[in-house]
């Protein structure tokens, strides 16, 4: 259901791919069930790290 040059940027993890066609590739591999790990934020390490760098060092009482 894709073409042959989407699936080499699948392969080279291009960021201009749609969860779409990722969602499809899964299909095809009988993974569809690794779809909800796509976007499930306690996976994402990266972005875990620099949330809590933004998070301030000492919360005073009001």
């Amino acid at each position: 259901m894709i073409s042959r040059p989407t699936l080499v940027r699948v392969e080279r993890g291009a960021p201009s791919v749609s969860l779409g066609i990722y969602a499809n590739v899964l299909f095809a591999l009988g993974m569809i069930d690794r779809l909800a790990d796509i976007a499930d934020v306690s996976h994402d390490n990266l972005g875990l790290e620099l949330e809590s760098e933004r998070l301030p060092e000492r919360i005073r009482s009001p």
